[in-house]
């Protein structure tokens, strides 16, 4: 298993610390990725069709919008990992979450079609990252005015998987 060390606080945005600690920093990040594919699959496999449509407050999105934005966020992290590798010097825009979610049509779309998906790019980036060499993580480059390194998104877009997982855990299915 390929070991990739936890970045340094200059290899991320600030916000991104709030993804990143919730890491181990025992460099075992592929494996906590395919971990954490497992984990997230068995947890939206003991929810009813119902709770997938919850919403723990009016004006926050269903389990499943969230878990297209999980999907979303994990791609553009990923495309965004690709282009540092491989040296791009523009920098490269920001997304509006909000916008994104409004418009995936996850509510509409079956589970099944949307864990393929998180599946699909789950095993895509654990590919991707697993064709990066020592120098590739180490390189960075800036999206959305925001320096970070190649492994920093790396751990950024599982941070943000747990953060999610989290969220449904202790508010979508506290009630």
């Amino acid at each position: 298993m390929k070991l990739i060390e936890k970045p340094s606080p200059a290899e991320y945005p600030a916000y991104a610390e709030a993804y990143i600690s919730l890491l181990p920093n025992d460099g075992l990040i592929m494996q906590h990725l395919e971990e954490n594919l497992q984990a997230t699959i068995a947890l939206v496999q003991s929810l009813s069709a119902e709770k997938l449509l919850h919403r723990y407050a009016p004006d926050k999105w269903t389990i499943k919008e969230v878990l297209v934005h999980m999907v979303d966020d994990e791609r553009i992290y990923a495309y965004r990992a690709l282009c540092f590798a491989r040296g791009e010097q523009q920098e490269l825009p920001g997304f509006e979450q909000e916008d994104y979610a409004r418009n995936s049509g996850a509510n509409e779309r079956d589970i099944a079609n949307i864990m393929e998906e998180y599946e699909a790019v789950r095993r895509a980036t654990i590919a991707l990252f697993n064709g990066f060499t020592e120098a590739d993580l180490m390189k960075s480059g800036f999206a959305n005015k925001n320096r970070s390194s190649v492994r920093g998104l790396l751990y950024h877009l599982a941070g943000h998987e747990l953060q999610h997982i989290n969220l449904i855990k202790t508010r979508y299915l506290a009630d």
